[in-house]
Parts: structure tokens; C-alpha cells; sequence
């Protein structure tokens, strides 16, 4: 049995929290995104925080080290939207690769440190694969509803390149994350079942989607079992939802998850919701009272933060997720 298992079934696994909160922390400019490499290049790049990964690597080392600190045994790769799908907005496809590997190698090494030092606590890489900025169900033309601004196909050639970068980098898992549109997961589990079979590897993979409002469903209309059902002819290690919504209003949808699956569960709520000036306000210990009403009722299996959460609030998750067996498999009705 992998290590990863194991640590599964013994315990509730802690994911790290948002990578962009902690970036903003180091008030990088225009100069800092280039670095040497990138000086000269003819477009802004400022707000690439996935390009960080080549021209600031200690800090995104430093995240990483953070969040391990904190108590995590699960950190992102700083690969949100390394696709040429995503990079397109910087004219950087031609990075992709570079990206997905520097991200995975960085986060790598710095879990293999902390393994090192505690082998009792082994600690993981998940290879973070976000949606995209481009939707395969929906029309962004209000006027042309038949439009589509992206295929099946062309999201499925990215999303092979990302997934054999961050394979090649040395990651643990895969994850694919903030899923507002499944047709668009779709593609990318089927980029990664296509990988599998042609490497011959076996890899676990994370799934979680995007609950975007009081509707309870997705951006493209799905409901939780709706979600599920597109997704569960795929082997999975866990699904789950993350980002859009606080830990409060996000616990009616993982009770439904977690009643209709025999996967493993994952949730990785916001800090709260934002305020009038687009900041999470939601602290630990208020975040903290708030999972722990989901380790009483034994939904969850892997555990963490989204957007607006630090290192601080993923040790106090850390330390009421201690306390609880984590939800036993083969839990559905």
C-alpha cells in the first residue's frame, strides 16, 4: 500500500491553504515577475503568479515550507493555470512545460525535506491543474448561444502537456480543481487517463469542483450528484469542492456528497466570503469552529483552505483535525 493510502486511512490529511494570499505578501513588482529571464519581454507580465516559479523560486519555496510548517501534508504545486490554455493571456505558451516542472520540482523538494525530518509524517505533492479561463459547456457570447470559445479537444491536448510536466516534476497526486465547468474536468481526466495508459503508471487523482452560489450547482448547471455522476467512471482517490463559497455555506453540499460516494471526500472552503473590497476577513479560529462541525459529522477525509487562507488557518485546522477519525469509506447511502 502506498504511503499516501496508508496516511489516509489512518488519519484526516491536511491540505495547504491559497497560494495567491500568500504571494501578495511579497508586494512583487512588474521587475519581480520578469526576473533576468523575462526582462526584455514585450508584454506585462505582473499577476502571472504561476511565472514565480522561474523567476522567484525561493518564494514560492518559502509558501511551501509555510504551509509544511503549519501542519499540512499536502501542498499545490503553484500551477493554477499553467496550460496554453491559461498562459495564452501572457503570449507564455510556449512555457508550459518549464512551468508545470520548475513548480512540481520546487514543491517537491521542499516535501522531501520535511519527510526527511519526520519520517512518521510523510508529506505530498498534488500537481494542481485549474480550470481554465475558457468554458467547453457555455457560450460567453450572450448573442450566439451555439458559440463555444473553447473544444474538448483542444482542452485535452493542454491539459496532456500539463499533466506530463507535472508528472515528470516529481508530483504525488493529481488535482483537478475549482471545476465551475465538469465538461472542461472531463477533458482534463481524460488527458490523464491517457498518460496513465502510455507511461504505464498509476497515480492518484484528486477531483473537486466549484459550488458557485445559493443554487447549489456549478456554473454549468450541475448539482452535486450530477457532478459526481459525470465523474465517477474515472478510478478517483477523493472528490470534493473547494474556492466559491465559506466553510458554512459549503457544508449542505459536502453532506449530499458525502452521502452519495464511496470515494474519499475533500473540501478546501474559502476564508468566508470576500468583502466590499474583494478580502477574506474569516479568521482561523473562526474557520476552525466552523470545519470542525464537519469532522463531528464525519464528512471529510482530506481537509484545507482556498482563497484568504494562510498558514495560520491551516495549523488550526491542522490542530481540531487531530481529534477526529476521518470519514469512513464506503459511507454512502
Amino acid at each position: 500500500m502506498s504511503k499516501l493510502k496508508q496516511a489516509l486511512q489512518n488519519r484526516i490529511l491536511v491540505l495547504d491553504g491559497a497560494m495567491g494570499t500568500m504571494l501578495q505578501r511579497y508586494k512583487f513588482t512588474e521587475e519581480d515577475f520578469r526576473g533576468e529571464r523575462f526582462k526584455e519581454f514585450p508584454y506585462p507580465l505582473k499577476g502571472n503568479n504561476d511565472l514565480l516559479s522561474l523567476t522567484q523560486p525561493k518564494a514560492i519555496a518559502e509558501v511551501h515550507a509555510k504551509y509544511f510548517e503549519a501542519g499540512a501534508d499536502i501542498v499545490e504545486t503553484n500551477t493554477f493555470s499553467s496550460t496554453t490554455v491559461g498562459m495564452a493571456d501572457y503570449h507564455m505558451e510556449d512555457l508550459v512545460y518549464d512551468l508545470n516542472y520548475e513548480s512540481a520540482r520546487i514543491a517537491k523538494e521542499v516535501a522531501d525535506k520535511f519527510t526527511a525530518e519526520n519520517p512518521d509524517k510523510p508529506r505530498f505533492v498534488a500537481g494542481s491543474i485549474g480550470p481554465t479561463n475558457r468554458t467547453a459547456s457555455l457560450s460567453p457570447d450572450v448573442n450566439r448561444p451555439e458559440f463555444r470559445a473553447i473544444t474538448f479537444e483542444e482542452l485535452r491536448i493542454a491539459y496532456k502537456e500539463q499533466v506530463e510536466s507535472l508528472i515528470d516534476g516529481g508530483v504525488d497526486i493529481l488535482l483537478v480543481e475549482t471545476i465551475f465547468d465538469t465538461l472542461n474536468a472531463k477533458a482534463a481526466l481524460f488527458a490523464i487517463e491517457e498518460v496513465k495508459e502510455e507511461r504505464q503508471i498509476d497515480i492518484p487523482v484528486m477531483v473537486s469542483g466549484t459550488i458557485t452560489d445559493a443554487s447549489g450547482r456549478t456554473l454549468s448547471g450541475q448539482t452535486v450528484e450530477a457532478f459526481l455522476t459525470s465523474i465517477s467512471h474515472v478510478p478517483l482517490l477523493s472528490v470534493g469542492f473547494n474556492c466559491a463559497l465559506g466553510a458554512d455555506q459549503l457544508k449542505p453540499y459536502l453532506q449530499r456528497l458525502s452521502h452519495a460516494t464511496d470515494f474519499m471526500v475533500s473540501a478546501h472552503p474559502n476564508a468566508g466570503l470576500p468583502n466590499a473590497f474583494g478580502e477574506y476577513d474569516q479568521s482561523a479560529k473562526e474557520m476552525q469552529a466552523l470545519i470542525e462541525s464537519y469532522l463531528k459529522d464525519g464528512l471529510i477525509n482530506i481537509i484545507g483552505g482556498c482563497c484568504g487562507t494562510t498558514p495560520e488557518h491551516i495549523k488550526a485546522i491542522v490542530e481540531v483535525a487531530a481529534k477526529y477519525e476521518p470519514r469512513s469509506i464506503g459511507a454512502a447511502v
